[in-house]
């Protein structure tokens, strides 16, 4: 489901889904990415991560503003990640909508690995991605950790020959996030 398709309909249903507290949402996240290229190790990271979370449908919905990824090796290189490689003007965010597969309550305490399936969108392509993640539900809030590779051709990113040696062709991302009730 389309990000903007779902947060209309989050608004059109938050009344039921609020009274029936089902509806969990980012308060803090950390999207990390590296990139371990024989020549250069890059590292960058975001902490404005939105989403939403459904633990009676099982449905999510993150994004991320491409712009907000700081801590590059140099500010050149953070020009040339949002210009060169990820297009920001023509596709500012990143995104990540789904369902949950496993039957979990997300309303009793524990530590939880549940997979998530849906569609990942970067660079204006998407994929479908079944992404491990590991819960710990805690005092009406949710911690989320995950981590996987995004191979940069699977989303249409091309690395000129220059640079070949300085930037790897599968990208490691770590998610954090604490998810707490919509009140």
């Amino acid at each position: 489901m389309p990000y903007r398709l779902f947060i209309v309909l989050a608004f059109i249903c938050a009344p039921a889904i609020i009274r029936a507290g089902n509806l969990f949402e980012v308060s803090q996240g950390v999207i990390r990415f590296y990139s371990d290229a024989p020549r250069e190790l890059i590292k960058a990271s975001s902490d404005q991560m939105q989403g939403v979370l459904d633990v009676k449908k099982k449905t999510f919905a993150f994004k991320v503003a491409i712009v907000s990824f700081m801590g590059f090796n140099s500010p050149l290189q953070q020009e040339h990640f949002n210009e060169n490689y990820m297009e920001t003007p023509r596709y500012p965010q990143a995104s990540y909508a789904g369902r949950i597969i496993e039957d979990i309550d997300f309303s009793q305490d524990g530590e939880y690995n549940v997979r998530a399936k849906g569609k990942l969108k970067i660079h204006g392509m998407e994929q479908e991605r079944i992404v491990n993640v590991h819960a710990i539900v805690r005092n009406k809030h949710i911690n989320i950790e995950c981590d996987f590779i995004v191979p940069l051709a699977d989303h249409n990113i091309k690395v000129p020959r220059l640079v070949y040696d300085k930037l790897a062709t599968e990208i490691n991302v770590s998610v954090s996030a604490i998810l707490i009730p919509v009140n």
